[in-house]
């Protein structure tokens, strides 16, 4: 196969990608029509994903396949909590809950962490690498909209503070996708997980959007 495995995934997923970017919620949260408890809600269905993400980190660390893109640099979890701790308050937890959609979504990640290495780093690669690039977008617009500081509390899930250039850490990512351990039938699978990831990431959207319709 002539073409590097991270063009392919990009372009295998192009069009899901741009589904979940130009979802009706989306849209609404970055063009400033949505209030503040919709970006709050957002936040804590993204807590569920990255729990499924990251709660096997240790162990998939040492695995031959998801080992490489096991970078602690990349780890959310906990600027997300810190971030749930000043849109929800200190008890945040208590009034946690997942949608339907984000339910699914978590536990497709949860079950590629626990059986399958090569699913686990197509959803890494979606929500990771997203997060370097446009999650910026967001993170911009939140500051704007609401007033968060400037990479402060609320939106410290897109502050990457141990990456000082995204563009590299970005290309040396790719590298590791272009040489990730996987025959072409494996390569092939994880591709369509790529697509499976972008999809059920609309799914949250979607539901995200129910929940928080623009009233005429």
């Amino acid at each position: 196969m002539n073409t590097a495995f991270s063009t392919l995934i990009r372009t295998a997923s192009h069009e899901q990608h741009m589904e979940a970017e130009t979802s009706t919620f989306m849209s609404d949260l970055l063009g400033g029509r949505l209030g503040v408890e919709a970006y709050a809600r957002y936040t804590e269905q993204l807590w569920f994903v990255y729990e499924a993400l990251e709660a096997d980190a240790e162990r998939l660390a040492s695995d031959p396949v998801t080992g490489p893109f096991i970078r602690t640099e990349l780890l959310r979890r906990g600027a997300l909590e810190r971030d749930l701790t000043h849109l929800r308050g200190a008890d945040w937890r208590a009034t946690l809950t997942a949608l339907p959609a984000t339910e699914a979504y978590a536990a497709r990640v949860a079950e590629c962490a626990r059986e399958w290495p090569g699913g686990y780093v197509a959803h890494h690669y979606t929500r990771y690498l997203g997060d370097l690039s446009g999650g910026q977008i967001i993170r911009g617009k939140a500051e704007q909209t609401w007033g968060f500081a400037r990479k402060g509390d609320g939106v410290r899930f897109y502050v990457f503070e141990d990456i000082g250039n995204p563009a590299a850490f970005k290309r040396g990512y790719r590298e590791l996708l272009d040489g990730v351990r996987a025959d072409e039938l494996e390569r092939q699978r994880i591709v369509a997980e790529c697509r499976r990831a972008f999809a059920l990431n609309t799914a949250v959207f979607h539901a995200l959007g129910e929940e928080f319709p623009l009233t005429a």
